[in-house]
């Protein structure tokens, strides 16, 4: 759109005239959003997929000399394409063992991008193996999530083992702090992410050392609390005394059924 600001990454894109760069025209936008921080700082970045090593190259050009540019790729001859601040490791990303070795080899990492295979397995055994590796103020970011919804990548609406699926329970995890139940605990992921982004074909998660969450008052009460006892007819709470929606509530939670609620006032 005309007079739409552009930038950095996606102005180096458009005027490329080296190594290919294969980018959806949104991801710049994102990219710019959640990176922009880490500019002109000593940073390790790790990028899944080398491909034609362009990405790399406007990698190292937006965050500048200090950063230590990593990637990896399947493609021996993508080693070809290393050059200062730059370095390649060849193999899988559905090799645990390999990822491992690359993790052994690494500083702990600040930026992670997956641009791989995109395939699921390849999508969920490098989220296993190297998200803890993310330093914990780092940024994990997997892009081309539209493959779990191809076909030919294993992909497709709600169908079991898809990234996307695999990715939802990570929403449960964020809000572990709040769960009663013993299927939902608080992890390692509880205590050190702060956010998820969802966009079109990219999730991106912002790691932040975090303690149990805690609310707070201030100021003073314009009125009692709400009371059952006190708004509604006397013949009506007298009957509700002899229930337990808590007793209830657990019923049907274990049935995942939606829940009988207490009044409250709305």
């Amino acid at each position: 759109m005309k007079g739409e600001k552009i930038s950095d990454l996606e102005l180096y894109f458009r005027n490329n005239n080296e190594k290919l760069i294969h980018k959806w025209n949104h991801y710049f936008d994102i990219y710019e959003h959640h990176f922009s921080r880490f500019r002109d700082k000593e940073i390790i970045l790790l990028e899944i997929g080398v491909s034609q090593g362009g990405s790399l190259q406007m990698w190292k050009n937006y965050f500048g000399d200090r950063a230590k540019i990593y990637g990896i790729d399947i493609d021996p001859r993508c080693k070809g394409l290393e050059e200062k601040n730059i370095k390649i490791f060849i193999g899988s990303q559905s090799d645990r063992k390999f990822l491992r070795n690359v993790k052994n080899s690494i500083p702990q990492i600040d930026i992670l991008i997956d641009d791989g295979g995109h395939t699921m397995r390849q999508q969920i055994v490098s989220y296993e193996e190297l998200f803890e590796h993310i330093k914990e103020d780092g940024v994990y970011l997997c892009e081309d999530l539209h493959t779990s919804y191809w076909l030919n990548w294993g992909g497709g609406y709600k169908r079991r083992n898809t990234f996307i699926e695999y990715s939802k329970r990570f929403i449960d995890y964020l809000n572990a702090y709040h769960s009663t139940q013993n299927t939902l605990k608080v992890n390692s992921f509880t205590k050190s992410v702060d956010s998820i982004h969802y966009y079109d074909s990219v999730i991106v998660i912002e790691k932040r050392k975090k303690k149990p969450p805690f609310h707070e008052k201030t100021g003073t009460a314009s009125f009692d609390n709400f009371s059952p006892k006190k708004t509604l007819p006397q013949k009506v709470f007298k009957k509700m005394k002899f229930i337990s929606f808590t007793v209830i509530n657990k019923i049907l939670r274990f049935f995942r059924l939606p829940g009988f609620q207490t009044p409250r006032g709305g």
